[in-house]
């Protein structure tokens, strides 16, 4: 059986390219005008996915960039009406539908506030996308799973995109146009070493560290819409800080880490769970405990981080069917949720 979620991780690579190809010119000239207003704070609004698609550029913004980067909560201008004052921010929304009322309401609220404000959406003509200065359309095409995946993805190339000409990045606009290659290369990987451990357990923890934890919480979460499994990210430093203490045998934990500055941390992480029976598993050829998941190394270590979602979705397809649920359609979610 070849689910609609199967069928959209396969299409993943093509959507990045196809993203690409298309918006180069709108990418550009929100990067002039990024250039142009020197804001000296980013935000982000966003929920779910997207919301951990922001958390990826949050750091990309930080790193690549050196600005401060925070998450608004919609909630500030939907229910408590509050104004903001960001006449030097730039402000990134991010949504599949662009239909969220919150969503559109804070994209609003930081547009009246002075920020100059970008929409990643995969529905132009959407409220969120008249909301914004620049509206970006990821060109994702339909997505009929509920769980989000290509829609994800092309989030995330989107805003490298704009990063990387907003900072004249060279390196970072090179490993963007490889993207489409190392994202089919990642197709290829076979993470079903974690199906048998993962298949009868309770809980998890997914660790990550810099952008490979908003990876590691987009993960947590498709555990959660499509596995009914419980499922918790954690920085791999912060985990440390007392979630550690639950961690045991039949309590397994997934690493995602790059080839970047948190590798060897991450890596020594696990080792020691490891060490404590636990079962772990990790991205990482500098592991000394635990079992190593294959990885795509891109050549840059922000689309290292990204790359690593790609195999992780094809085992969760699996791990969801293997536990007897249609990852297509989960029983409690729907597939645009319009909080207020």
């Amino acid at each position: 059986m070849t689910t609609k979620m199967r069928e959209e991780i396969d299409e993943i690579p093509a959507a990045a390219a196809r993203l690409l190809e298309t918006q180069s010119a709108v990418i550009r000239d929100c990067a002039d005008a990024l250039k142009a207003a020197s804001p000296n704070t980013v935000v982000t609004i966003a929920r779910g996915s997207s919301d951990h698609a922001a958390h990826f550029l949050k750091y990309a913004i930080e790193l690549q960039l050196g600005l401060p980067v925070a998450s608004l909560g919609p909630s500030l201008a939907s229910i408590y009406e509050a104004p903001l004052k960001l006449g030097h921010a730039a402000a990134f929304a991010v949504s599949q539908s662009g239909a969220s009322p919150d969503i559109v309401a804070m994209a609003r609220g930081a547009r009246t506030g002075g920020a100059t404000t970008i929409s990643l959406v995969n529905t132009i003509g959407s409220p969120l996308a008249e909301a914004a200065d620049f509206a970006i359309d990821i060109k994702a095409g339909p997505e009929i799973a509920v769980a989000a995946t290509k829609s994800f993805v092309n989030s995330i190339v989107a805003g490298l995109a704009i990063i990387a000409e907003w900072g004249d990045d060279k390196k970072l606009q090179a490993a963007v146009a490889s993207l489409p290659e190392h994202l089919d290369q990642a197709l290829s990987l076979d993470w079903s070493t974690l199906l048998e451990p993962l298949r009868p357990a309770e809980s998890l923890y997914m660790l990550g560290r810099g952008p490979s934890l908003a990876i590691a919480a987009e993960a947590a979460l498709k555990c959660k819409e499509t596995c009914e499994l419980h499922a918790e990210a954690y920085s791999s430093a912060e985990v440390l800080h007392g979630p550690v203490s639950i961690v045991g045998r039949n309590f397994p934990v997934v690493a995602f880490t790059a080839r970047d500055r948190a590798e060897a941390s991450v890596a020594q992480t696990i080792a020691g769970l490891a060490s404590g029976n636990a079962a772990c598993f990790i991205t990482s050829d500098q592991a000394t405990g635990g079992e190593k998941l294959p990885f795509i190394a891109t050549g840059h270590p922000i689309t290292d981080a990204l790359a690593l979602i790609v195999p992780y979705y094809g085992f969760i397809e699996s791990l969801s069917r293997a536990r007897g649920f249609n990852p297509d359609k989960p029983v409690a979610l729907k597939k645009v949720t319009e909080t207020q």
